[in-house]
């Protein structure tokens, strides 16, 4: 194995969630969807986001979870209400537990402040006619289906021989290197689903190949992978999203430049171009 090769091994590894992380986020997530489930009848809760899809990079920062409000339960009247007025029924339910909480316009999130498992997001939705479902966003509420890009990544993980998860991550995590410029980051996601076609080569060349597309690509309008909700970058302006993309451009550059440095055998100096774009996420072979 080259020096290049192990470096990219390296930041693979360290990419992934580890065992004990897991463990926690397990042990709080489902500390969090049983006290729902005992205080409303539920037709379902579940995992969602990254982190159900195995896309979520270290630091794990939060975990998305849906709780499905029966319609036909004590709660069901929230179907008719404001999604503001089920936000705030989720959060006195959660607050006879938990005493960190916040609100937004679209989840309840429980917070656990200076630790990697740091928040665990949870949204009150109701089941939507036609499959899916329908969530808080602001006044109004958003149909989505999150299952449907979740069985899109792990096929396209399969058709990749399971590259493709990782590669999602590695993206994800050079944006994570530079505060997350690019937001939200599931904008990434179903933009590498679509922009990187299987078989996956070297993740060093994807990364190139995507770099270059996605720079091209930002301007664009990107839609939902369910079909259901709004543009998954509709919050982002023109502006921004050129500004965007001459940020990529200047990944593109780097990236670039470590390839040539490994095609000249510049190896190490190789990995420190890619270090770059990576940071601690990429350690020394």
């Amino acid at each position: 194995m080259g020096y290049v090769d192990e470096a990219f091994d390296n930041l693979k590894q360290t990419l992934e969630i580890t065992e004990t992380e897991q463990a926690l986020a397990k042990s709080r997530h489902e500390l969090v969807r049983e006290h729902v489930e005992a205080a409303w009848k539920l037709k379902d809760h579940f995992l969602t986001g990254s982190y159900s899809r195995h896309t979520k990079t270290k630091k794990l920062k939060d975990v998305d979870i849906f709780v499905v409000i029966d319609p036909a339960g004590p709660q069901g009247y929230l179907a008719d209400s404001s999604p503001t007025d089920a936000l705030k029924a989720l959060y006195e339910v959660l607050a006879t537990r938990w005493s960190d909480l916040t609100l937004d316009d679209n989840v309840v999130t429980v917070n656990y402040t200076g630790e990697d498992v740091a928040s665990y997001e949870i949204a009150p939705v109701f089941p939507r006619d036609g499959g899916g479902y329908v969530m808080p966003n602001g006044r109004s509420w958003m149909a989505t289906d999150p299952t449907v890009h979740k069985t899109m990544v792990t096929a396209m993980n399969k058709e990749c021989d399971g590259k493709f998860v990782p590669l999602v991550k590695m993206i994800k995590g050079i944006n994570r290197h530079f505060d997350e410029p690019i937001c939200p980051s599931f904008l990434l996601e179903v933009m590498v689903l679509r922009l990187v076609l299987p078989p996956c080569a070297r993740y060093r060349d994807e990364i190139r190949f995507f770099l270059a597309s996605a720079a091209d690509q930002l301007t664009v309008d990107w839609p939902d992978p369910a079909g259901l909700g709004e543009d998954v970058n509709a919050e982002v302006s023109e502006t921004q999203r050129r500004t965007l993309a001459d940020v990529v451009r200047g990944w593109l550059t780097t990236a670039e430049e470590a390839l040539l440095l490994e095609q000249e055998g510049k190896e190490r100096a190789a990995v420190e171009k890619w270090r770059e774009l990576f940071g601690w996420r990429m350690p020394r072979p």
